[in-house]
């Protein structure tokens, strides 16, 4: 017999937990997760958890921690995780309308740093475990919810840690984390896309090299007006070349089967290179931007640096990139097109890489993912999406865990979800919540469930 929980308790419940997790101060950098940590301990005691056993905390560094609790199910199959972060970015405070770590519910909103990116969806996570466990829901296969540290700064004490000191708490089949099956307005569309891929990260420093001397002596081998012509290079290509992704492929497949024709003989036309390449010559803003990201690796001039004194004209110019590549791309390919575009006379040092991901459309869990978003919104249209940044699903692939971006629900019309997360007055609408607590409900129940 089925058992469903009252969703209307349930949304209160979860307000009020998200509002304790965003009054919790976790900016990263420094992370001190600990707070939030602290409190979602005090939350899974107060229901009978007990530590050890029940669930660990692991701390990576002093205030920087982690907390995994279990469900067990009959281990006839292997787990699923439920993984979110509880750490957020900086806030100007000056520039929010009410106070960022307030929690403050205003008209039907819940207001805070995290409330998307992503305490919100993290105490719908929380949620949907307590419920299992109230409803003494039949397992087949271990529930693991794991709230971890430091996302938004690199993964190092969060999920890389996991999986590099603690495998066997997270080791599962699949996992679920932050980045899709939420609204995504597209003209008089509505998009849900679940995320079944993120591209990788190749942070470079760029340099260029030329003749130093006095500032009053002025002279063409400046390396600053190297570096400057470098950059601007880049900028009047547009974009680095076209490669279609599987992922890619996926998402312009289910679209194009959603709409009639001839939409669907346009998107279909997109699996081509030299469409994609004409589109991105066409088209301007927000659109662009999203095709530039999903079917190219992107280069991002960022931090500049050059000289020690205005009088001295320097020997070397460089500039940091902020390079996402997609998955199958390597550093090194990266490089490649960018010395395309200038020339030679630059260098390239990485600071920093990580993996991108990509997991398959067409496995059990996908298709559930599919099947219940659909029913949040039948007129919805429903496909795969790449991620353009990155997230902790890229480390736990290392894991051998196959992830997708699931964080359902329906935002009201006219919500300006695209500009919230990282934004100025962040906050998540109390109705999100109510819809998509239901929609994980259905997953969780009919992934997990023996009945």
């Amino acid at each position: 017999m089925s058992v469903t929980p009252d969703w209307k308790a349930a949304t209160q419940e979860t307000v009020a937990h998200l509002s304790r997790l965003i009054q919790a101060e976790t900016v990263n950098p420094p992370g001190n997760e600990l707070p939030a940590i602290l409190f979602i301990k005090e939350l899974l005691e107060q229901e009978g958890f007990r530590s050890p056993d029940d669930f660990v905390i692991l701390e990576s560094a002093p205030n920087r921690v982690n907390l995994v609790a279990r469900l067990r199910g009959d281990g006839s199959q292997r787990p699923l995780l439920l993984s979110g972060h509880v750490d957020v970015v900086p806030v100007e405070r000056e520039k929010w309308s009410h106070d960022p770590f307030g929690g403050e519910v205003i008209d039907g909103e819940v207001w805070g740093r995290g409330a998307l990116d992503m305490k919100g969806f993290l105490a719908m996570y929380l949620q949907i475990f307590l419920q299992v466990r109230r409803l003494r829901l039949p397992l087949k296969r271990d529930l693991i919810f794991a709230a971890i540290a430091d996302e938004e700064a690199g993964f190092d004490h969060g999920s890389k840690f996991l999986v590099t000191q603690h495998r066997d708490l997270i080791d599962a089949e699949y996992g679920l984390t932050e980045g899709g099956a939420f609204t995504i307005p597209m003209g008089k569309r509505r998009i849900y896309a679940i995320q079944a891929a993120e591209k990788g990260v190749t942070w470079l420093k760029m340099t260029t090299s030329g003749k130093p001397g006095h500032a009053s002596l002025p002279h063409d081998e400046n390396a600053v007006f190297y570096l400057a012509r470098a950059i601007e290079r880049i900028r009047r290509a547009g974009h680095l070349p076209v490669h279609i992704t599987p992922t890619f492929q996926a998402m312009i497949a289910k679209a194009a089967a959603q709409v009639g024709f001839p939409a669907s003989l346009l998107i279909r036309s997109l699996s081509y290179p030299w469409v994609v390449s004409l589109c991105l010559k066409l088209l301007k803003g927000q659109p662009k931007s999203l095709l530039t990201a999903l079917t190219t690796n992107t280069c991002t001039p960022t931090i500049l640096q050059a000289g020690q004194k205005t009088n001295v004209i320097p020997a070397e110019a460089a500039v940091h990139l902020d390079c996402r590549r997609l998955p199958g791309q390597s550093p090194e390919d990266v490089m490649k097109e960018i010395l395309s575009l200038t020339g030679a006379g630059v260098s390239f040092e990485p600071l920093d890489t990580s993996p991108g991901a990509a997991f398959p459309t067409e496995s059990p869990l996908y298709r559930l993912l599919e099947q219940e978003t659909r029913r949040l919104d039948p007129q919805g249209m429903v496909i795969p999406m790449m991620m353009p940044g990155a997230t902790d699903a890229c480390v736990y692939r290392q894991a051998g865990i196959t992830m997708y971006g699931f964080t359902p629900g329906r935002f009201p019309e006219g919500f300006p979800v695209l500009s919230m997360a990282h934004g100025h007055d962040e906050r998540i609408p109390i109705s999100f919540i109510e819809s998509g607590l239901p929609v994980l409900w259905a997953v969780v129940q009919k992934f997990c469930s023996q009945s």
